[in-house]
C-alpha cells in the first residue's frame, strides 16, 4: 500500500548527506532519493544495532549507492562526509516536547543547536551549494486557530520549540554571510505521520490502540487540531528543497489533513471495526491548540501540494503496523 503512494521524481541530487538517516523521516528519505538514483551517506549516531535504527535502515541496507556512517555531529570529523555533495539533508536532532522540559534540555543544545553549527562551518568549507534543514510547526507555539504563515512572528512554547527556532535561524543567519556558497532551506514540518513513525506520536499510539485494543491516552479534551502530513509528501516536500532553482528560507510543508485529534481515533476505529477505550489524562505543557500551515510558498517556490488524505494515511500506517507488530506495535 505505501508503496503505491510515493510520487515519482523528475529532479533529484546527484549525491547527497543525510543526517539522521536511521530516524523516521531521514529513512524514508534516503529510501526516496536512493531508488530514485542519488549516491547517499547516511550519518547517524544511533548504534545500527538498535532495535528501531536496525528496523528504519533494513530496507535501505541491500540498495546499492547507499553507505551508511555511524558518527555524532557534535564530535565527528564531519568534512570526510560532505566531499563532492550537492546536498546536505540535516534531519538529525533530538525530537519531542515533553522531554525537553527537564534535565535532557542540554542534550537538546548540544544536538540541535552545536551540532548544526558545526556541520554549517563544515557545510561551507566544503561549499557544498544546498542545505536543507528540518525544522518544526512548534515553533509557531499557539495560534489564533488560523493558517501560520511563514512571515508570522514565532512564539515557541516549549524547550523543544525553542532550539528548533534557534536551529533553522542559525542555518538562515550562515547564508547571509557575504560570499556564502550555500542556499539554505529551513522546512517547518506539521505533524509528519505514517509507517515507522515514532511510537509516542499521536497517530502511532491511535493506531496500535485500536489493533491491539490497548487503552489510549488522550491528554487534553481530544479537540486540538494538528495538520497531518503523510510520510511521502513530507519526504516529496524535502527533495523538492534540494532541487529547486530559487528555493530558500523557511517554508511550511503542511498535509492539508487538519483535523482534531477525537477525528483521528474516529478514523483509526473505522479502519479496524471497533472503539479504542480512552484514558483521559491532563494536557500537557507545550502542546498547542492548533497547528495549520499555509500552504502558499511550499506550492510557489517547490512546485509541491500534498498528495495523500488522512484516511488514505493511516490506512497504510495501520496496515503496515499489522505486519511489523515486534519493531513498531508499541505506544509510548
Amino acid at each position: 500500500m505505501t508503496q503505491q503512494l510515493r510520487p515519482q521524481y523528475t529532479s533529484v541530487p546527484r549525491r547527497a548527506v543525510v543526517t539522521g538517516a536511521a530516524g523516521f523521516i531521514g529513512s524514508h528519505l534516503t529510501h526516496a532519493l536512493v531508488q530514485a538514483g542519488t549516491t547517499v551517506i547516511g550519518v547517524d549516531r544511533r548504534d545500527p544495532t538498535d532495535p528501531t535504527a536496525a528496523a528504519n535502515l533494513e530496507s535501505l541496507r541491500s540498495l546499492p549507492g547507499y553507505v551508511h556512517i555511524t558518527a555524532d555531529l557534535i564530535s565527528c570529523a564531519i568534512d570526510p562526509l560532505l566531499i563532492d555533495a550537492d546536498a546536505v539533508f540535516h534531519l538529525a536532532g533530538i525530537p519531542g516536547v515533553r522531554p525537553s522540559w527537564g534535565v535532557k534540555f542540554t542534550d537538546y543544545v548540544a544536538s540541535n543547536i552545536l551540532a548544526t553549527k558545526r556541520l554549517l562551518d563544515a557545510v561551507a568549507r566544503l561549499r557544498v551549494p544546498r542545505l536543507v534543514v528540518a525544522s518544526s510547526s512548534s515553533v509557531y507555539g499557539s495560534t489564533d486557530g488560523g493558517h501560520s504563515v511563514e512571515t508570522d512572528p514565532p512564539r515557541p512554547a516549549s524547550p523543544y520549540a525553542v532550539t528548533k527556532l534557534a536551529e533553522e535561524q542559525l542555518c538562515l543567519a550562515h547564508a547571509t554571510q557575504p560570499r556564502c556558497p550555500t542556499s539554505v532551506v529551513a522546512l517547518r514540518y506539521f505533524t509528519v505521520y505514517g509507517p515507522r513513525q515514532r511510537t509516542d506520536m499521536f497517530t502511532h499510539r491511535a493506531l496500535v490502540a485500536a489493533l491491539s485494543g490497548q487503552p489510549l491516552r488522550l491528554y487534553g479534551d481530544g479537540h486540538q487540531r494538528r495538520d497531518f502530513t503523510y510520510i511521502d509528501d513530507a519526504v516529496a516536500a524535502t527533495v523538492a528543497a534540494a532541487t529547486a532553482p530559487d528555493a530558500y528560507g523557511v517554508i511550511n510543508v503542511g498535509g492539508g489533513s487538519n483535523v482534531s485529534l477525537l477525528e483521528v481515533i474516529g478514523i483509526a476505529n473505522s479502519l479496524v471495526g471497533r472503539d479504542i477505550e480512552l484514558h483521559h489524562e491532563n494536557p500537557r505543557h507545550g502542546d498547542v491548540l492548533v497547528t495549520r500551515a499555509h500552504p502558499g510558498r511550499a506550492h510557489e517556490v517547490l512546485g509541491w501540494k500534498p498528495q495523500v488524505d488522512l484516511h488514505t494515511g493511516m490506512r497504510a500506517h495501520m496496515e503496515f503496523l499489522a505486519t511489523k507488530p515486534a519493531a513498531y506495535g508499541r505506544a509510548a
